[in-house]
């Protein structure tokens, strides 16, 4: 067998490493500024690659920072999956992940920052923390955990209270970022119909480790 792809994956391999380095630069932009205003040039030499390679991955600036924006949101959903692995409880789900995203600020600034500057326009996105967040919310409905009459109404009220969380462990870091989560997943759960010393007790459950 030969030792090496076939020249045809070889340039399927370095068009996918020069999309990602543009998206990557993208999402560097976004986190740091939110601002979308940068010239191509600028985004492909900040990436690295050359001008001409950027229109061949996108047609469009805007459709850049949207598929920069869609790869940060995936990338925290999936670290969601990965440190929530485990917990069935729907509510304690909704909790921790408030809870998890106070942490992430501080040990992942890039991903938050972006979902800070550009999250809104994603909360009812199809992939993401949109999709995950709104099965964890049926579920909980279906299983009476939860009272809500309508899901995608609720996932609006906890997707606008995470952009609220966010937007306050950047502005205000001398804030015990823990504390404030847990008390605004108490509240948001007792939104959903959770009894209040049930909210109280699940909105301050261990988390898992970040490491």
């Amino acid at each position: 067998m030969p030792t090496s792809a076939p020249p045809r994956n070889r340039f399927e391999r370095r068009r996918a490493e020069t999309r990602q380095a543009l998206v990557r630069a993208a999402r560097q932009i976004l986190a740091e500024t939110g601002d979308t205003s940068a010239s191509i040039q600028a985004i492909a030499e900040r990436a690295d690659v050359g001008f001409g390679s950027f229109y061949n991955h996108f047609d469009s600036k805007a459709e850049l920072f949207d598929a920069a924006v869609r790869d940060a949101l995936e990338e925290l959903g999936q670290a969601f999956d990965e440190h929530l692995e485990g917990i069935d409880d729907p509510a304690e789900l909704v909790a921790a992940g408030f809870r998890l995203s106070a942490r992430l600020a501080d040990s992942r600034p890039e991903l938050m920052q972006v979902l800070r500057h550009r999250g809104l326009g994603h909360i009812h996105a199809d992939s993401g923390l949109a999709p995950r967040a709104l099965r964890d919310l049926e579920v909980g409905v279906a299983s009476g955990r939860f009272t809500v009459a309508e899901p995608t109404v609720a996932l609006s009220a906890l997707g606008g209270s995470l952009l609220a969380l966010v937007e306050l462990r950047f502005a205000r870091p001398e804030l015990d970022g823990d504390e404030a989560a847990s008390n605004l997943a108490e509240m948001l759960l007792r939104m959903l119909g959770v009894p209040a010393d049930d909210a109280r007790e699940v909105a301050r459950r261990a988390l898992p480790d970040l490491d």
